[in-house]
């Protein structure tokens, strides 16, 4: 099976894929994939974990890099490749030229993390900062092409990447042939359009979602309107899908060959982030942890058994720090009180001492005398607890008003 092709749309079909396969035999790992026995209760069938996030370079773009790279002619390897990304594709598109000898430079943007320009140059690429965002830094690197005949490596919108990245539905079938849905990120379409496109040849019946978030899902109006339609301002924490356009060859396979296209918020983002990260020991950022943010907002929407694609695993710890915040806000693991209590010597440490009871961790307290609503003998404490859910938020202010605490907020 291959999609539609057109003047401005070359077809791809299985055999580009199963090409692609046998070129990063040895280069790109066989992910893991890993069953989640808490998933597979909420869904009510098997649900299992292709982990890109453990892939070299700790993403999926290690592939499609590779392919293209490796499908340069001699004379363009020697004037070199440039590509502009804030992370992901920065790393792949720099391993791969330094294991095929070519000579890398990666434009990034300015506010890139500081641990995903490192990785960029350790891999072997020349960095360059440039731009607040990655449109500049898009412009920039096409500039440069343009400018010295370094060859533009498009994180998605190349038959090639597409053909790469498509190799991860490959393995999905050998790894679990009993498959009934795939589950897979979108940001410019390069990897679902790729895994579309090997997985509906070989078995069509198989039931293929794209997810979005919802602040950067440029592809349901683009669906919607049968081209590709650009956002305006995308925003979502999730860096490796915030993508304002579409790429034109990912568009085109994915409005013929993937089921459906979904949303999920921030909120679902991080809880599914944190998910990851404490049931399945995996770390994930919040574009690989998209899937199964899917999964925990409509689980009964889903045939098993399901895969879950696993994207990328490249997290600024800063960002971390804060998704998990995010995330445990969001799960209810975190309860947030204002007390009123007389102001006598012990009576802070009675409430810690209740608080001990109830099995709340305190994260952060706050002790006001000052404020001119209080009663000559009152004190006002602001309380910030880690829980155990929103069920445990519920039994500790329960049990704070039942020993006779004032609870104002």
């Amino acid at each position: 099976m291959m999609f539609r092709a057109t003047a401005r749309h070359p077809a791809l079909i299985l055999d580009d894929v199963r090409g692609a396969q046998k070129m990063l035999s040895g280069v790109a790992r066989v992910t893991a994939l890993e069953g989640s026995r808490h998933l597979t209760e909420l869904v009510g069938a098997p649900v299992h974990l292709k982990c890109e996030n453990l892939q070299r370079t700790g993403s999926f773009k290690l592939r499609g890099a590779y392919v293209r790279i490796s499908g340069l002619t001699p004379v363009e390897r020697a004037a070199g490749v440039v590509a502009a990304s804030a992370g992901n594709h920065a790393q792949g598109v720099a391993l791969a030229s330094t294991l095929l000898g070519v000579r890398s430079t990666v434009f990034m943007p300015v506010g890139a993390p500081l641990p995903k320009v490192a990785a960029t140059q350790e891999y072997g690429a020349e960095v360059r900062l440039h731009g607040q965002v990655v449109d500049e830094t898009l412009a920039a690197a096409q500039e440069y092409a343009e400018r010295t005949g370094a060859v533009f490596i498009h994180p998605f919108d190349h038959p090639d990447i597409i053909a790469g990245q498509g190799t991860v539905g490959l393995e999905i079938l050998e790894q679990c042939p009993e498959v009934r849905t795939i589950v897979v990120g979108i940001g410019g379409g390069g990897l679902a359009a790729g895994i579309a496109v090997a997985v509906k040849a070989l078995r069509p019946d198989i039931r293929i979602v794209g997810v979005q978030a919802e602040g950067a899902a440029a592809y349901p109006p683009s669906l919607a309107a049968g081209r590709p339609v650009s956002l305006d301002n995308p925003v979502t924490m999730a860096d490796g899908i915030k993508v304002g356009r579409p790429g034109d060859i990912p568009f085109a396979v994915i409005e013929e060959l993937v089921d459906e296209v979904r949303t999920v918020t921030e909120n679902e983002l991080s809880s599914a982030l944190l998910l990851c990260l404490e049931r399945a020991k995996l770390v994930v950022e919040p574009a690989g942890a998209s899937p199964v943010a899917a999964l925990l907002r409509d689980p009964k929407a889903f045939r098993g058994p399901v895969v879950a694609v696993l994207s990328g695993g490249n997290v600024d710890p800063l960002l971390m720090q804060r998704v998990l915040r995010h995330g445990m806000s969001a799960a209810g693991r975190y309860l947030s009180l204002r007390l009123r209590l007389t102001d006598r010597p012990g009576a802070l440490a009675t409430l810690l001492a209740a608080l001990t009871v109830a099995d709340a961790n305190v994260l952060d307290i706050g002790h006001v005398r000052t404020d001119p609503r209080l009663g000559l003998t009152e004190v006002e404490v602001d309380l910030h607890l880690e829980t155990k859910g929103p069920r445990h938020c519920e039994e500790v202010e329960a049990a704070l008003r039942r020993d006779g605490y004032r609870v104002i907020g």
